[in-house]
């Protein structure tokens, strides 16, 4: 699961792009029990959510035009110019061009081949986020995409990734590793293919440790957000669900089996 040992190719930040940020912090703050804190006056109402005063995740205005809100995960670089360099090199998009965050460290976003969001930060007085697999923590994170095998060979490219397959009801799931250490020990996330015959985009998704994945339901949509899909047992996994808040960023639950802690 994951930690705050953060190596090339970790995740090591996440946020959200919304369009009220106001009602994004209440909702969330409902649901998970996040308090809000400010980043500042010149970060453009930029903030940070916490759990016992560490940052788990990160919330801001959506500036991209069109731009609907979403979850966007980050992943460590040691290099973030040189990744920019590698996501052009192997077919994918760079959205936004490195850029210092004023001495906290770089940040570039990207799109991959097949139409993932994802964005890299380069750790400078900020590492990235203070807590993970805690209660109410980012957990895991899940790429969906149309041909998972040819993504991770992007990634692969990027960062040195590493994957294993295990059977799952009706495909294939890769487990993904970070390059460095023993493969399983480094494991973060995980690639599927595209439900509903290609319906669904392609993105990251970002699963969050709950202790009652039904109850935290129950929370959503109580707040104003909706269940994608109900809670299910997976063999050797845990409980999930999938949900969005009310401005229709997506999101997942997740209570794991004990042996998966």
């Amino acid at each position: 699961m994951l930690g705050t040992d953060f190596r090339t190719g970790s995740p090591n930040w996440l946020d959200l792009g919304s369009p009220d940020v106001p009602a994004a912090t209440a909702f969330y703050g409902a649901v998970f029990g996040w308090r809000f804190a400010p980043a500042g006056p010149d970060t453009g109402g930029y903030g940070f959510f916490q759990v016992d005063g560490k940052t788990v995740a990160a919330i801001g205005q959506l500036t991209e035009e069109g731009a609907s809100s979403a979850w966007m995960l980050h992943f460590m670089t040691p290099d973030v110019r040189a990744t920019a360099a590698a996501v052009r090199a192997g077919g994918g998009t760079v959205r936004m061009e490195p850029m210092d965050v004023m001495g906290e460290g770089w940040l570039g976003q990207f799109t991959d081949p097949q139409g993932a969001q994802f964005a890299c930060w380069q750790p400078g007085r900020t590492a990235g986020f203070d807590l993970a697999s805690a209660d109410n923590t980012l957990v895991w994170a899940e790429l969906h995409v149309p041909d998972p095998v040819a993504d991770i060979g992007f990634y692969a490219g990027l960062f040195g990734w590493r994957h294993a397959e295990m059977d799952a009801p009706g495909m294939t799931y890769r487990v993904l590793s970070i390059a460095d250490g023993d493969q399983e020990d480094g494991s973060f996330g995980g690639a599927a293919p595209l439900a509903d015959g290609g319906a669904e985009q392609a993105r990251w998704v970002p699963y969050f440790n709950v202790p009652d994945v039904d109850a935290t339901t129950g929370l959503v949509e109580r707040n104003g957000g909706s269940v994608l899909m109900p809670g299910a047992d997976v063999p050797e996994v845990g409980r999930i669900a999938w949900v969005a808040d009310p401005a229709g960023a997506v999101f997942a639950l997740l209570k794991p089996n004990p042996s998966q802690r």
